[in-house]
C-alpha cells in the first residue's frame, strides 16, 4: 500500500465526521447529575484528534457547527486537540440550527455504560455535496490518508452522499482511505436498522483501502479463531477488490470493568494478531475502537511493518480504556512501552 510523501502534503489525515460535546457526570448516573464536565468526541473526529494530540501527526476535520456558544466551544476543543480547524464550515446559530451533544455514563461492574444522544438535525446533517472543496483538500493541500465511517453517514439521507464523494476524491488523488463500520443503533432504528446501514456500508467500501470491522464475524476475544477472521475478511475483499487491509479489535466483557482486550488485520492474506490483554481494569471505554483505528493508522503513516501497526492500535485503545473522556491523553512513549510488556509500576 503505497502512502504519499508527507512533505508532499498539507495534512498527514484529514477525517470527515461530527464533533460532539459530550457531557459526563463523572461517578453520578446521568438521571442524577447536578454537575456534568464537558469532553470533546465523535467517532470520525476522534481518529483525528488522537493522531495529531497522541501521534504528533498533521491532521484537520472537516464538519460543519452552529455558530453560537456551543460550536465555538467544540471549536476551542478541535484547536486544544492540535487538529486543524480551517475546513469547518459555519452556520448561522439560529433556532434551526444545532450543534450535536451527548451524554454518558460510565458503565460498573454489572451496572453497563449508558448513553443518550441529542443530535437529531444538527448543523452537519444538513450537509451536501458540492458544499465542500474536496479537489482543494486533496489535489492542492495534499491529503495523505481521509478517514471517514459509519456514525458519519448515518446522520442523514445526505451523508452518505457527501461520503461518497469525499472518498472517490480523495483515491483520485491519491490519498488512502479508511472506513470505519461504527454502526449506532440510535442513527438508524427508524431507518431499516443494522440492515440499511450495510446497504449504505456496501455502497462505499468500493471506495475504501483499509475498513474498520469484519462484516459476519465474532469479534469476542474468547471466539477468536483466525481462519474464521480470514474467511470473513477474504469476503469482504473478495465482495470489494480495492480493499487492501481488514482490521478489527477483539473484546471480551466479563463486566464494565473488566474487559480482555487484542487486535487483528487481515492484508494481502497474511494475518497479522496483537497480544492478548487480559483482566483490563475499565475507566471509560468509550472511544477505544477509534483509538485502535489511530495508532493503527499512525503505525503506516510512520513505514512501521504491520505488526507493529496493530500492536500500536491495541495498546492505543487499551490505554483509552484508562483515561475519562472518548481520548486516550497517552503518549507515544507510554503506548510504546505498553508494547514492550510494561505494567502499571509507578515511574520514579
Amino acid at each position: 500500500m503505497k502512502i504519499k510523501l508527507k512533505d508532499k502534503c498539507r495534512w498527514d489525515l484529514v477525517s470527515l465526521g461530527e464533533v460532539l460535546l459530550r457531557f459526563d457526570p463523572e461517578h453520578e448516573r446521568i438521571h442524577t447529575a447536578r454537575l456534568f464536565r464537558v469532553y470533546d468526541g465523535g467517532a470520525e473526529y476522534n481518529v483525528a484528534r488522537s493522531l495529531a494530540k497522541v501521534f504528533r501527526r498533521r491532521t484537520a476535520i472537516v464538519t460543519v457547527l452552529a455558530d453560537n456558544a456551543l460550536g465555538r466551544l467544540a471549536e476551542d476543543f478541535v484547536f486544544q486537540a492540535g487538529v486543524d480547524a480551517s475546513e469547518i464550515l459555519w452556520r448561522d446559530g439560529d433556532a434551526n440550527t444545532r450543534n450535536g451533544i451527548y451524554f454518558i455514563e460510565r458503565g460498573f461492574g454489572f451496572r453497563a455504560p449508558a448513553s443518550c444522544f441529542d443530535r437529531a438535525d444538527t448543523a452537519v446533517s444538513e450537509l451536501k455535496t458540492g458544499e465542500i472543496n474536496w479537489h482543494e483538500i486533496f489535489k492542492q493541500n495534499g491529503t495523505r490518508w481521509f478517514h471517514t465511517g459509519g456514525v458519519f453517514v448515518g446522520l442523514s439521507e445526505t451523508t452518505p452522499d457527501v461520503a461518497r464523494e469525499a472518498m472517490i476524491e480523495a483515491r483520485k488523488n491519491g490519498a488512502i482511505v479508511s472506513y470505519d463500520l461504527n454502526y449506532r443503533d440510535s442513527l438508524w432504528k427508524n431507518k431499516g436498522g443494522r440492515e440499511a446501514a450495510n446497504a449504505v456500508n456496501r455502497e462505499l467500501l468500493p471506495f475504501a483501502d483499509v475498513v474498520f470491522g469484519a462484516m459476519d464475524f465474532d469479534a469476542r476475544l474468547s471466539q477468536f479463531d483466525a481462519e474464521k477472521f480470514r474467511q470473513a475478511a477474504e469476503k469482504m475483499t473478495g465482495e470489494f477488490p480495492g480493499l487492501k487491509i481488514v482490521a478489527s479489535t477483539l473484546r471480551e466483557v466479563h463486566s464494565a470493568s473488566r474487559h480482555d482486550l487484542s487486535a487483528v488485520c487481515l492484508t494481502k492474506g497474511e494475518i497479522f494478531k496483537s497480544k492478548n490483554y487480559k483482566n483490563i481494569e475499565v475507566f471509560d471505554r468509550v472511544g477505544s475502537g477509534d483509538a485502535f483505528a489511530s495508532g493503527l493508522i499512525y503505525g503506516l503513516l510512520a513505514e512501521k511493518d504491520f505488526q507493529y501497526a496493530v500492536e500500536c492500535g491495541a495498546a492505543h485503545a487499551l490505554l483509552a480504556m484508562t483515561a475519562p473522556g472518548d481520548n486516550s491523553a497517552a503518549t507515544l512513549a507510554e503506548i510504546e512501552n505498553l508494547m514492550r510488556g510494561a505494567g502499571g509500576n509507578v515511574k520514579r
